[in-house]
């Protein structure tokens, strides 16, 4: 049995979460931290993780990133994994993270859904076969809650596709601003907020007199929730360093 902590659990993820942990024979969430509770869920929850005194194998965090530090302070004392899916890590707490990978496992992904990832592979081909001789363009729609923007899927998205590009690509954000034409080592990303959107993530590979689109819906935040319990699951008993979605499917 793998016993979670599950940091933001009062949230919509976090309850996701916590459904998708019941239904799971092989996993229990022993207690939650975040400042809100309801009284309506089954396990303890704390405030902040250092009034937590339950034992666990693993933490699951969808809480906010200003409370980073102190999830990774309470991990590295307990020589607990981290399985993080918040996202809007600013540069410093993304270095933060990379520095705590040195004394502890620590799965990180901007969107646990398997469709996302296989999203990122196929656009990660397409953007190989096509060089620079096509336009690329991210667009993602969220609902109007959403505070970050772009999304960090988008971001993952942009970074995939980063990775096999002929030339380092300029990430545009507001075209409004600029007065030129479009340069070729440009990835458009563009934000959508509206309603209650779970999550659109669409990748448009625009060529001459050509299209290629590619695109993802979530429909519920259960597939989230699902992988993010999978990776509880995978990242136990891991050696320290970084981890993502794909070391996790190359294992099974």
């Amino acid at each position: 049995m793998v016993k979670i902590i599950l940091g933001g659990c009062s949230g919509k993820m976090g309850r996701a979460v916590t459904a998708s942990a019941e239904e799971n024979p092989k996993t229990e969430i022993v207690c939650g931290v975040d400042i809100f509770n309801n009284g309506s869920l089954k396990y303890p929850v704390h405030e902040n993780f250092s009034q937590v005194t339950e034992e666990a194998d693993v933490i699951v965090d969808f809480s906010n990133p200003s409370l980073l530090t102190d999830l990774l302070t309470y991990a590295k004392e307990k020589s607990l994994p981290c399985v993080l899916c918040a996202t809007g890590y600013s540069e410093e707490q993304k270095a933060e993270i990379l520095e705590a990978s040195k004394v502890i496992p620590i799965f990180s992904s901007g969107n646990m859904s398997l469709g996302i990832n296989l999203l990122i592979e196929l656009a990660q081909k397409a953007a190989k076969v096509f060089g620079s001789s096509f336009d690329v363009e991210i667009i993602e729609k969220h609902h109007n809650q959403k505070i970050d923007a772009p999304s960090g899927t988008a971001l993952m998205i942009a970074d995939g596709v980063s990775k096999v590009m002929e030339q380092e690509p300029q990430y545009v954000y507001d075209r409004h601003s600029y007065r030129r034409k479009r340069s070729k080592n440009e990835i458009g990303i563009h934000a959508v907020r509206g309603g209650t959107i779970v999550g659109e993530h669409e990748i448009i590979f625009a060529g001459h007199d050509e299209v290629l689109t590619i695109k993802h819906e979530a429909h519920s935040k259960e597939v989230f929730a699902v992988g993010a319990v999978n990776a509880a699951a995978f990242i136990c008993g891991k050696e320290p360093g970084m981890y993502d979605m794909g070391d996790m499917l190359a294992e099974e």
